[in-house]
């Protein structure tokens, strides 16, 4: 395996192999791809119970959606998902993984605190796993590029059906 640079990941978008929906040349790093955040969130609603792990929890029965229409206050300590407002689409024979901002980590923002795999043959919204670790509050804010995904090739080819292989929304 190995990652994918800046004329290689563009060669694959010009092939269509790699699909971005919306895509902006200026996104291409060296060798990433900048995604940016959506307009909407999910917050872990806290009601002092406990939620127990296990293979049939869902975190959707512990979280609640909110627009991002303004910026989002995110507290010490505390874990919210968010979505990128970029469809990702990539061939059986790639993977990525999505890595924070050094920017955004510098101020105490994670992006991924685990499953920042992004698996051969999805096509979908990627979803982030946003933790504040600083001691100050942050303002998360839409639009704006939190993320990378960093493309490589795989040693033999597959496509992921699992759990999230239609990740439209969080």
């Amino acid at each position: 395996m190995g990652v994918l640079t800046r004329d290689v990941i563009l060669a694959e978008l010009d092939t269509g192999r790699v699909r971005i929906d919306p895509f902006d040349a200026s996104q291409v790093g060296v060798a990433s791809i900048d995604l940016t955040l959506g307009s909407e969130i999910r917050e872990i609603v806290n009601d002092d119970s406990a939620i127990v792990v296990t293979e049939d929890a869902d975190y959707r029965d512990h979280t609640r959606m909110l627009a991002l229409d303004r910026p989002y206050r995110l507290d010490p300590g505390v874990t919210i998902h968010g979505i990128t407002a970029e469809h990702v689409t990539l061939p059986d024979d790639l993977c990525g993984f999505l890595e924070g901002r050094s920017r955004f980590a510098r101020l105490g923002l994670m992006i991924h605190v685990t499953s920042a795999l992004v698996q051969p043959g999805v096509s979908n919204r990627q979803v982030l796993e946003m933790s504040n670790v600083s001691s100050r509050a942050l303002e998360i804010v839409a639009g704006v590029r939190l993320c990378q995904l960093v493309l490589m090739r795989t040693e033999g080819r597959a496509v992921y059906r699992g759990r999230f292989q239609d990740q439209r929304e969080i």
